[in-house]
């Protein structure tokens, strides 16, 4: 009865998305006001019946319903709660659920909040956002319905979820990650209704900000923490593998750091309203690339949900059809999109100009080398090809490395044009001092220096140090300036600085990891770096739903003990599936990770261990970042509605 109310709550919820899209889309038309007030009941409607349709699947699987065919290939009786919980959205017809009711939750969010914007604008918002929403929930239901039964022999006990899954990486990574893609459907909401209506002036974007910052902060999040999961669960000891799905999300990133840049030049300025218009498009489209990736099957990869290749075909047409049509919109509108403000080559206009192209040029590389191996296979009679990280890495150092020295830069800038002598009056004496830093930090920190690694710790003391510079230059002369700076100053502050730590962290760990795979018998014993390793053997332990084969390694440094790790070997009961769980010594400036590999015979094991300096800032750093993107959240220019006079000549529109 529950799954049967479940699938009858997804059907009322894509009538009221339909309803959401057409209403408001009438009122426009006919000029009816109160047409078009109608979007926030269909979006509180809509969520209401999305969230019933979540709790009843939820239902199903705690209760080990195992008649749900959903539950019965993802679940079992000896799962522990939280993740019976978890894997709710553990594969692809629950993740996909949580999708839509996050996209029921934006939608709501954005009526509520739209009351004080103007009618007509934020019924064009919500019917487009109503589009997508009913396109989603007829995926759902056509093609990935996760409450069809499996009547009347249903089996008395489930699969098992997959061991990977059984984590707490599971409860908190997918649910953040999709808040921050389906959040970029707001910004491309906001973007088409803007190309619609033809308002695109500094209102438009300073309308679109605070969503789009806090879509980012999420994204920003669930990407770190998707890097840290794999990290401490896959047993490999990297936090970063260029993998097809990890690029999946990362791609939407990029651009989507592009686009709260771009908006910015927009909304002080009025310039870029096209290129913006365009990032705005092309992130959420990036969002729904990612989505059929992940779910069609054409690439594999450890993340991937293995799935019917129609289903992608489904997700294909949707993205046509949303990009299509946003794009040819585009097209119609392009006309107006001619911004009358100028700015010289020296300004901070010209810098977030630069931030852009490099952040969509990288973009475009990743999306190269993510789809190159499908195009080889298609043009080559089914032959396979991989793209690995040599050819990554060697394209997107150097763009990161450009981007980190202009970051630091255009804080120092003016809107319209900025002096030269007066930029090398302010930052010379900080390039200079960065320089020696670059060559002195690696010595400090690791006592080790190359070259690139010179170059790197260069970069992360050019960003530091402007940005103190910056803050102690307000404090100079305007005291009271800097204790009154907006939210999204220091926003921006932290973000920055969030990424010359996670900057750090990539190359120092990168660049002086020590890892050994070796053969250990019971008191053996191994050298890597400073520290001695001896392995002191094997016991079996239970867990709730495996067996494990636990290992005792005691580590010593400079002959004294400082921690004793239990890396793991597990077998789950259910299906039997092995899992190597490792074991980590964490601390702010190395990690110690051990993991067991296989039994060797005569008592021995192989081992794997990794020393690995600094790699807590990759993580810190994008922790920071996504601290920054929410704090922008809090200034009160973005709950203005009407653009000042000034705002409307900058952005070239009629007061």
């Amino acid at each position: 009865m529950i799954p049967e109310l479940g699938h009858f709550s997804l059907i009322l919820a894509l009538l009221l998305a339909l309803a959401l899209f057409l209403v408001p889309l009438a009122g426009v038309m006919t000029g009816r006001r109160i047409w078009m007030e109608t979007g926030l009941s269909f979006a509180m409607g809509q969520l209401v019946f999305l969230g019933l349709a979540f709790c009843a699947l939820t239902f199903s699987f705690v209760t080990d319903d195992f008649s749900v065919a959903y539950v019965a290939h993802n679940s079992n009786s000896l799962l522990p709660t939280q993740f019976k919980v978890s894997a709710v959205w553990g594969a692809h017809e629950g993740s996909f659920l949580l999708w839509s009711l996050v996209m029921g939750v934006w939608t709501f969010l954005v009526a509520l909040s739209g009351r004080r914007l103007p009618a007509d604008f934020i019924a064009r918002v919500l019917s487009i956002m109503g589009f997508l929403s009913a396109g989603f929930i007829v995926f759902l239901l056509l093609t990935s319905n996760p409450f069809d039964r499996l009547l009347p022999f249903s089996p008395t006990e489930g699969s098992d979820l997959n061991p990977v899954l059984q984590d707490f990486g599971l409860i908190v990574h997918p649910p953040l990650l999709y808040v921050g893609y389906v959040g970029f459907s707001v910004a491309f909401a906001f973007a088409v209704a803007a190309l619609w209506s033809g308002r695109l002036d500094a209102a438009w974007a300073r309308w679109s900000r605070p969503w789009t910052n806090a879509a980012w902060a999420f994204l920003t999040v669930g990407v770190t923490l998707g890097s840290w999961w794999a990290y401490y669960e896959l047993g490999w000891g990297g936090w970063w593998f260029w993998d097809s799905v990890e690029n999946a999300s990362f791609m939407p990133w990029l651009t989507g750091t592009a686009l709260i840049h771009s908006l910015a030049a927009t909304e002080k300025r009025g310039v870029f309203r096209s290129w913006t218009v365009l990032l705005a498009i092309f992130t959420f489209s990036l969002s729904l690339l990612g989505a059929f990736i992940v779910r069609s099957g054409v690439l594999t990869s450890v993340h991937a949900f293995a799935v019917d290749p129609e289903r992608g075909l489904f997700i294909l047409v949707f993205l046509a059809i949303v990009v299509g049509g946003s794009l040819t919109l585009y097209a119609l509108r392009a006309p107006v999109l001619a911004s009358n403000a100028g700015f010289g080559p020296l300004s901070r206009e010209v810098m977030l100009l630069i931030n852009n192209v490099i952040l969509v040029v990288a973009t475009a590389m990743v999306l190269l080398g993510t789809l190159y191996p499908l195009i080889y296979e298609a043009m080559n009679d089914g032959a396979k090809i991989s793209v690995g990280r040599p050819f990554f890495n060697e394209k997107f150092i150097p763009l990161m490395a450009g981007l980190a020295f202009v970051m630091a830069i255009a804080p120092f800038t003016r809107w319209k044009r900025t002096g030269l002598r007066v930029l090398v009056r302010q930052l010379g004496y900080v390039m200079l001092a960065s320089i020696i830093l670059g060559l002195a930090l690696p010595l400090i920190m690791v006592g080790a220096l190359s070259w690139p690694i010179a170059l790197a710790m260069a970069l992360f003391a050019w960003i530091v140090l402007t940005l103190v510079k910056d803050l102690v230059t307000r404090a100079r002369w305007r005291p009271f300036r800097l204790m009154g700076a907006t939210p999204s100053f220091w926003g921006m502050w932290l973000a920055h600085f969030g990424f010359a730590v996670s900057l750090a962290g990539i190359c120092l760990t990168s660049h002086y990891s020590m890892e050994r795979d070796v053969r250990l018998m019971p008191g053996e014993r191994i050298t890597l770096g400073r520290y001695d390793f001896l392995f002191e053997g094997v016991t079996n332990v239970r867990g709730p739903n495996y067996l494990a084969q636990r290992g005792q390694v005691a580590v010593d440094r400079d002959g004294e003990r400082i921690v004793v790790l239990h890396p793991e070997k597990r077998r789950y009961l259910a299906g039997g599936a092995a899992m190597t769980e490792a074991d980590i010594d964490a601390g702010l400036l190395r990690d110690i990770y051990v993991a067991l590999g296989e039994p060797l015979g005569d008592g021995a094991w192989s081992v794997r261990v990794h020393v690995k300096p600094y790699v807590r800032w990759v993580w810190f750093g994008g922790v920071m970042m996504m601290f920054g993107g929410g704090l922008t959240l809090f200034d009160r220019r973005y709950r203005r509605v009407r653009a000042t006079r000034a705002e409307q000549i900058g952005a070239g529109v009629r007061a």
